[in-house]
């Protein structure tokens, strides 16, 4: 005889989780963060992420900028959801709470249901950097009637996107897309400051060396040209799968004299890429190669690959060649969905056959059509320039912003 349903683990374990959390955000994380918040005052400068153990690249930049160039005590602080246990993620909670008590600035690159049910002190100020430029594939809010997407009840349960002084984009035109996916709709908090991840894509000397340190790293690239495919992950975040439907075999009979294939899945992605050790010294999968940067393969990439994944919005600050692999499109609408209309969105052609992607990187530098590339830059990645960090230390530190940004943004009703 089948065990009743009320018996199961499977029952009772999501009902008790959402008890624990209910307690451990609502009462238990506020009470501890009061208390220690009386006891310290806030001067240090917070750089804290939920789910990675390093620091992301999105923090990078700015996190060296500020230990370079003010006075103030830095910190790095993950929870490390992805690789705890439930209860042990619990702890990480509690333990960070002195560091987000002494924090006269926070900065975060994801979203965070931690800080949001934080009392912060009204002096304490809040930035969310976000990890990726541009609107692609949806998320948050825009995800609650969608596959993907919890329930609105739930994610208004314990919101994301509460306690934010700023949240910076790359450019006018998808303010409304971020306002959307984090219920932020009409608070003006939402500003195009630019994205400080992307300054460095203007610093010509970093372009210069981004090869160098590559084939430092993989000797093999030498005197090739690098196809860079980096693919947004499949599934749901905790059981995050890559793509595998490129014929890579393929790949490496037709274009392995002239090129290399990169392979750089979203870091969500944990398995590492079966290669046949027939396509050795021409694949190199380069996901959790810590002596590769995010920016340093893109900056040494001559062409992309990619479907769903926002890496779309950096490449094109390169003006170099790109390709969207879409070989699922139809069920990955279905799964998540997109804020623009992806045939129409897209800077480049897009394939559902490998034979198409080699015929097209056959025919370079004819097929590449540069205009596209300009206006999809100038749409989604107007207020990225280079200047980006500078803005939004701005305001962060001197309580202003700079004309180009649209005026301060007005944080009423934001705080807890």
């Amino acid at each position: 005889m089948p065990m009743p349903k009320f018996l199961k683990k499977s029952f009772w374990l999501p009902k008790i989780k959402r008890v624990v959390k209910d307690y451990l955000f609502w009462t238990l994380l506020p009470r501890k963060y009061q208390r220690a918040a009386d006891e310290c005052a806030a001067e240090t400068v917070l750089f804290i992420d939920t789910k990675e153990t390093n620091m992301p690249y999105a923090m990078q930049y700015i996190y060296e900028r500020i230990q370079a160039n003010y006075d103030y005590e830095v910190e790095f602080v993950s929870l490390m959801q992805n690789e705890s246990r439930f209860i042990v993620y619990m702890r990480h909670c509690v333990d960070a709470l002195g560091a987000v008590a002494r924090a006269r600035y926070i900065f975060l690159s994801d979203a965070s249901d931690y800080i949001s049910c934080l009392p912060l002190r009204e002096e304490t100020k809040v930035v969310q950097l976000w990890h990726g430029s541009g609107a692609f594939k949806k998320w948050g809010f825009s995800t609650a009637e969608a596959i993907f997407g919890g329930s609105r009840e739930e994610k208004e349960r314990h919101p994301y996107y509460e306690n934010l002084d700023l949240v910076c984009v790359s450019s006018p035109e998808v303010i409304w897309a971020y306002e959307e996916a984090m219920g932020l709709e009409g608070r003006g908090i939402v500003q195009p400051t630019g994205v400080a991840a992307s300054d460095v894509f203007f610093d010509q000397a970093f372009l210069d060396n981004a090869r160098k340190s590559i084939e430092g790293a993989i000797p093999e690239i030498a005197n090739k040209k690098i196809v860079l495919y980096a693919p947004t992950f499949r599934g749901r975040v905790k059981h995050a799968k890559a793509p595998d439907a490129l014929d890579i075999g393929l790949f490496v009979r037709e274009l392995g004299e002239d090129y290399v294939l990169l392979v750089k899945n979203h870091p969500f992605v944990r398995d590492e890429l079966l290669l046949d050790p027939a396509n050795e010294g021409f694949v190199f999968d380069i996901t959790h190669d810590s002596r590769i940067a995010y920016a340093q393969v893109l900056a040494a990439a001559d062409v992309l690959i990619t479907d769903y994944s926002s890496v779309v919005f950096d490449f094109c600050l390169l003006n170099r060649p790109m390709c969207f692999f879409a070989y699922d499109i139809e069920d990955y609408n279905d799964w998540r969905g997109f804020y623009y209309n992806y045939d129409e969105m897209t800077p480049g052609p897009i394939f559902t056959e490998t034979e198409q992607i080699i015929g097209w990187i056959h025919n370079l530098p004819e097929a590449y059509d540069a205009e596209e590339m300009r206006a999809f830059r100038e749409k989604f990645m107007q207020s990225c320039d280079g200047r980006s960090t500078s803005r939004i230390l701005d305001f962060m530190f001197n309580e202003a912003v700079t004309a180009d940004q649209g005026g301060k943004p007005d944080a009423t009703g934001n705080k807890a």
